[in-house]
Parts: structure tokens; sequence; C-alpha cells
């Protein structure tokens, strides 16, 4: 009973503490339980590159960012936050981590970032093949779900470009077992 009366305000703050937050425009191709193959519309996205193992540069790579969406080092409106934060291995041991800006910005529109930590990038429309997971995300986690998003590609005959991404969805503070993530891989054709 103890255990459960510590549990149930960490289960309502997670719930309640996530207001509906905007999404990158996609059409769904083909689902396959937590496998499925999106096209998405062209986006802007706000990136930064830092140093250091996958878990600790997520959080490292989300302050410049914030600081920008929230007006901190520059003149001008804040961005509403969006979901998901993106994370992409650049080296060995870089990560490219990102914000999808809201949709109804442009290039023209959007505030230059103060900082040169952070730049502005005009995504194409693009098709992705896509791996829902839950946990925290570390490390093991992920080369597990790249492991299998790779092999659900490989067995639909799908041709893949460039590096996998990671997409978090949720605030640290959700249980792990709640948590929604994604890994994706461009896929060659936008047929």
């Amino acid at each position: 009973m103890r255990k459960l009366a510590i549990l149930l305000p960490s289960l309502c703050l997670a719930a309640c503490a996530s207001a509906p937050v905007e999404e990158p425009a996609y059409t769904l191709r083909q689902a396959d339980g937590a496998f499925e193959v999106r096209a998405y519309a062209p986006t802007i996205i706000a990136e930064t590159t830092v140093g250091g193992d996958a878990f600790a540069s997520r959080f490292e790579g989300f302050g410049p960012l914030a600081d920008y969406i929230f007006a901190k080092e520059r003149d001008g409106e804040k961005i509403a936050m969006t979901a998901p934060v993106t994370q992409q291995a650049t080296t060995s041991d870089a990560w490219t981590i990102g914000f999808t800006m809201p949709a109804g910005y442009s290039m023209e529109t959007l505030p230059a970032p103060a900082s040169g930590n952070v730049t502005l990038i005009e995504q194409p429309a693009h098709t992705m093949a896509v791996l829902k997971f839950t946990g925290l995300a570390t490390e093991r986690d992920m080369d597990e779900a790249k492991r299998t998003l790779m092999q659900k590609v490989a067995s639909a005959g799908l041709v893949t470009t460039g590096e996998p991404v990671f997409a978090f969805y949720d605030p640290p503070w959700t249980l792990p077992f709640m948590r929604r993530n994604e890994v994706m891989i461009a896929l060659a054709s936008n047929k």
C-alpha cells in the first residue's frame, strides 16, 4: 500500500504535466505494430552539436536550444515548444540535438539565433522508417532499437540513406515505461 501511495503522485504528475505540443506533420504509409513508414512534410529544425555520450549529450544540447526558443539569448518573442527532441550521431563522440520549429514559421520569420551554437536547417519533405520504443533511452536501449529498426527495414526490402535519428517526446520526469521514444532512418525514395 505504501508503494502505491508513493507511485500514484508520480503517475499523476507525469500524466498531468505534459500538455499537448505540436509534432511534425506526416502521412502514415505503412504500419506493422511498432514499425511504421512515414512521409513527412517539410520542416525547419533548430539544432546544436555537442560532444559526449548519448544520454548526457541530450541534456547538454537541450540547453542552447531551449535558450533559443524561450528568447533567453536573443530579442523577440518566444517560440512554442514542440516534440520531439531529436538526436543523431555525427561522430563516435558527438551528437546533433534538434527541435522542430512550429509549422507557422519560415526561415524568414524565425528569429536568428544569437548564439553560434544554434543553427536553423530547412528539411525538405522526406520519408522515414520508424520504430517506437519505451524506456529511458540509454545507449543500450538506443542500440537495441536501432538494431531492431534495421532488421525491420531489411525485411521490408527498403533502402535507407544517412544515419538513424532518435526522437524523444516526453519530459524527463516521465516514468520509463510511459515514455514515447522512436528511432528513424531516412528512406532513399519518397515513393
